[in-house]
């Protein structure tokens, strides 16, 4: 087989490319697949952070009520915060992608 053949070059660089891109759809789908499946958690985390339940779990945490091996990572004032910051940055740029892509 001649390796410097155009033909040959061109099919071997379009089955790279068919094999790159068909694992990226895969991966992607099965991301947002994932990321679907969370949207009632991320809406449930919205709706506790800052609310008066989160107040009073907080200060309960602060009083030392709250069980020491209790995880509390929900009561920092940055973890659901960045989740939050993450999701809204993630759906932009989800939308942003889609209406390039429905664009073009």
């Amino acid at each position: 087989m001649n390796k410097s053949n155009p033909q040959f070059t061109r099919i071997r660089q379009m089955e790279r490319r068919l094999t790159s891109a068909t694992a990226a759809v895969n991966r992607l789908e099965a991301a947002l697949d994932k990321y679907q499946a969370v949207q009632e958690a991320i809406a449930a985390l919205n709706e506790y952070y800052g609310s008066d339940l989160w107040r009073q779990d907080l200060a309960d945490d602060e009083a030392g009520r709250l069980p020491e091996g209790l995880k509390r990572g929900v009561l920092s004032e940055d973890s659901i915060w960045n989740l939050l910051t993450d999701v809204h940055d993630l759906n932009t740029r989800l939308q942003q992608l889609a209406t390039h892509l429905a664009t073009k």
